[in-house]
């Protein structure tokens, strides 16, 4: 997060004073930045923090996906979700109550 927060700072002021000082003013800007972003070191640096991204996405995505899942059943049906594994109480038809809909 530490090596981010220039960049950051540095977008935020790029638009503060892009907006301040005009539209030519902006376009120098945005021309510069874009000189900056097309040097090997930089794209390298960002090439190399996509894939790190991409991987750890690859392998936390599933873990994620299940607990994102046993999250919202839980919140929506009141209970975890490993409720399959264990047995369902028997329903007998002779002991069902038979109430009528008020409607």
């Amino acid at each position: 997060m530490t090596s981010k927060l220039p960049f950051v700072i540095g977008l935020g002021a790029g638009y503060v004073l892009g907006t301040r000082a005009g539209r030519a003013q902006y376009e120098r800007i945005k021309t510069a930045a874009s000189r900056v972003a097309e040097k090997p070191f930089v794209r390298n640096k960002v090439d190399a923090a996509s894939d790190r991204a991409g991987q750890f996405v690859r392998r936390q995505g599933e873990a994620v996906t299940n607990k994102v899942a046993d999250a919202v059943k839980e919140r929506f049906f009141a209970g975890p979700t490993n409720r399959a594994a264990a047995p369902s109480p028997a329903v007998h038809v002779d002991d069902a109550e038979v109430r009528p809909v008020n409607g």
